[in-house]
């Protein structure tokens, strides 16, 4: 069953993903280097930028690490 978000959930997703996106261009990452840097699909990282979905706090460990900044970082926007 697909979870039904709020209009201020999905707002919130739609600020992470543009977030998620400047940190990466700031790393100097592609999606397609933050997918192996992070071993998740370049599709499930755009999606996540794009704000089309939530992801678990185990996939953005794994997305923060790859990016060299500490989780709480991907929260400062």
């Amino acid at each position: 069953m697909r979870r039904k978000y709020r209009e201020e959930d999905l707002q919130f997703l739609k600020k992470f993903g543009e977030h998620l996106l400047e940190l990466r261009e700031k790393a100097g990452l592609s999606q397609a280097a933050l997918e192996t840097d992070a071993k998740m699909s370049k599709n499930q990282i755009g999606r996540i930028e794009r704000g089309e979905i939530s992801t678990s706090i185990t996939n953005l460990n794994l997305i923060a690490k790859a990016l060299n900044m500490e989780l709480k970082d991907l929260f400062d926007f």
